[in-house]
């Protein structure tokens, strides 16, 4: 598998939560090779089984990240063709004025358009270094009223998107848009090929979810279709090795994928996840035996969609892992695509070492 061409084709994939559909059929097309069935459940996640060897007498283990991207939604429409939006997920409004945009119209067409910025001439000093709210930014289509706005189909309610882009930097280092999370939806793609080829004991489901950028309860919906005894969610985790958060965390890109082992939002979200250790030892010890790159993460102000899943059922067991990224929530957010390799190969010899015996409850 070319995980760099793949990827680069999931980050020009635009797919805003709640419009999710553009990548989700791309997952179907990627998985269906691999996967015994797929199917798209009513929310929109994509499910992909893989059978085990050893079927039901097994625990079912489900491996997930998120499909969608954050953006924005349209609010007002204004009379001279300006549009003003409010923000669909954790947008950093510093980053947004001078932006290049993409506006999702009612017949799924995508239309450019830009947050015009004050003239640099006309700025007064006082607002040289002043942020701007997206409320007070207005997206220029081009249009010179409402009517010719609408008459592309976009209205109040309509997606926007950074405009998808994709570079290579040095060696195997990318930047672009959405690589939160299209990088893990790659690895999910590589999983499903390694476990095809070569069967782990238990059923596994390899599951592309919805709206972690919104509510973050996708997954949660799609837990209740698998009912999964053991969950391993897959996502961004915040690289240490930029000037900013060097002294924060100790993860770097190029040293290997990641095992989450504590995010707590605590802000206003009142959620997080402590990791299962069994499945934590399970971690340890493959990547170990196989000779695969492990680094650890623990953050607070960080939330995923792990976080719901768990308490679906009676509780499922589960571990958060991932890959190291720069510039998280930008439109130029970097990671090293050989370590998205590395984290489905280790995700991979985990599926292979859950047997029937393994420990679900935490002790």
């Amino acid at each position: 598998m070319d995980m760099m061409k793949l990827l680069q084709e999931f980050m020009l994939t635009p797919a805003p939560s709640g419009y999710e559909s553009e990548m989700a059929y791309k997952m179907v097309e990627q998985l269906t090779p691999f996967c015994d069935d797929v199917r798209i459940d009513h929310v929109g996640n994509v499910i992909g089984k893989i059978s085990g060897t050893k079927g039901p007498e097994m625990p079912r283990l489900m491996v997930f990240a998120h499909m969608d991207q954050l953006g924005f939604i349209v609010r007002r429409i204004e009379p001279n063709g300006y549009v003003q939006v409010d923000r669909l997920g954790g947008i950093p409004e510093k980053v947004l004025p001078g932006l290049q945009l993409l506006i999702r119209s009612e017949d799924g067409k995508w239309h450019k358009g830009v947050f015009g910025p004050k003239a640099h001439h006309a700025t007064p000093a006082e607002e040289k270094y002043k942020v701007d709210l997206v409320t007070s930014l207005y997206i220029d289509l081009g249009a010179k009223s409402d009517k010719e706005v609408r008459a592309l189909g976009i209205e109040v309610g309509c997606p926007v998107i950074y405009k998808p882009a994709f570079e290579q930097l040095m060696g195997t280092r990318v930047t672009g848009t959405a690589v939160d999370n299209r990088g893990a939806c790659a690895a999910l793609i590589s999983i499903a090929e390694k476990l095809h080829a070569d069967r782990p004991e238990c059923d596994t489901y390899i599951v592309g979810t919805v709206w972690e950028e919104f509510n973050l309860r996708g997954a949660m919906m799609a837990a209740r279709t698998v009912k999964p005894d053991m969950a391993i969610m897959m996502d961004v985790v915040l690289a240490g090795d930029t000037q900013d958060l060097g002294t924060r965390f100790e993860d770097k890109l190029g040293e290997g994928a990641c095992v989450s082992l504590y995010s707590f939002h605590g802000r206003g979200t009142l959620n997080g996840t402590l990791p299962h250790e069994p499945m934590f030892k399970l971690c340890k010890r493959c990547a170990e035996e196989n000779g695969i790159p492990l680094q650890r993460f623990a953050s607070l102000g960080i939330v995923t969609d792990a976080a719901y899943l768990q308490l679906e059922q009676d509780g499922v067991a589960c571990l958060e892992m991932g890959f190291p990224a720069r510039y998280t929530h930008t439109p130029i957010e970097v990671c090293d695509v050989s370590y998205l390799v590395s984290l489905s190969d280790l995700v991979a010899a985990m599926a292979h070492g859950v047997d029937k015996d393994f420990q679900l409850n935490r002790y």
